[in-house]
């Protein structure tokens, strides 16, 4: 059974049940999804755009259409990640691509989930919908990691996808340095060593606009992966007294549940 409230955005709660939230885009030249992605913001959530390097007018569609931009010159997806998360000030924090790919919209079930007590940080376990959604490499590379990553943490996680939410609190105490691809994973390696509760809930993942910069190639991938190994070589932290062991919550409808 698939969690609706992640399938079909009409299911998620009222907007006056979810608490505010800022959603950090890391962009490079994503002109061609923003108008989308930007629509799919959740009503009165803040829109964070950090250009990276574009120069398809990305970051002055952004401004135009409402966004908060902020620029961050170093390349890398985990520096625009982390300049958006310093930018942040709300409660919440959430983390989507900006090419289509996937519907901000969903991340309203993720934050009202986390504001509930039944997780602290939440994933999106990608589903491929449509032709080309996920490249077979990109797949592999994926499953790859997901397997490493339970045997350094015990995390039973499918997918270390970029569609993410948690409290801003409790991602600054991580200490995030991971600045490449290896950002997602660093960040879910250490809310499992902090005791945090990690848990992944199914969403749609569609064809994006435009050619990925990472996994978009064999190489990019290679490149990713080889990026994460690194930080999954990274000793164990030691969780806090206050803090039980980390785990994570089947998908579909018993995510985190």
């Amino acid at each position: 059974m698939t969690d609706s409230s992640a399938l079909h955005p009409e299911a998620v709660p009222p907007q006056s049940a979810i608490p505010k939230a800022d959603v950090v885009l890391p962009c490079l030249d994503e002109a061609g999804a923003l108008p989308w992605v930007l629509d799919r913001i959740p009503a009165g959530w803040r829109a964070i755009v950090v250009d990276n390097g574009s120069t398809d007018g990305s970051a002055e569609l952004a401004r135009s259409l409402g966004a908060s931009v902020v620029t961050e010159e170093r390349r890398g997806f985990g520096a625009a990640c982390h300049a958006g998360l310093l930018a942040s000030e709300a409660e919440f924090v959430c983390f989507c691509d900006c090419d289509g790919s996937l519907d901000p919209a969903l991340l309203a079930g993720f934050v009202r989930r986390i504001a509930d007590g039944e997780c602290d940080l939440l994933l999106g376990r990608r589903r491929p919908e449509g032709r080309g959604a996920w490249p077979p490499h990109a797949r592999a590379g994926n499953l790859a990691l997901a397997r490493m990553l339970r045997s350094r943490t015990g995390l039973r996680l499918h997918d270390l996808g970029p569609l993410r939410a948690a409290r801003r609190s409790d991602l600054l105490a991580l200490d995030l340095t991971d600045r490449r691809s290896g950002y997602p994973l660093q960040m879910v390696v250490r809310a499992s060593d902090a005791g945090l509760r990690v848990a992944e809930s199914d969403v749609p993942y569609r064809p994006r606009t435009g050619k990925s910069k990472v996994t978009g190639t064999w190489r990019g991938t290679w490149h990713a992966v080889r990026d994460m190994r690194g930080v999954l070589r990274e000793p164990p932290a030691d969780a806090p007294a206050d803090r039980a062991p980390a785990s994570a919550a089947p998908t579909g409808t018993g995510a985190a549940r």
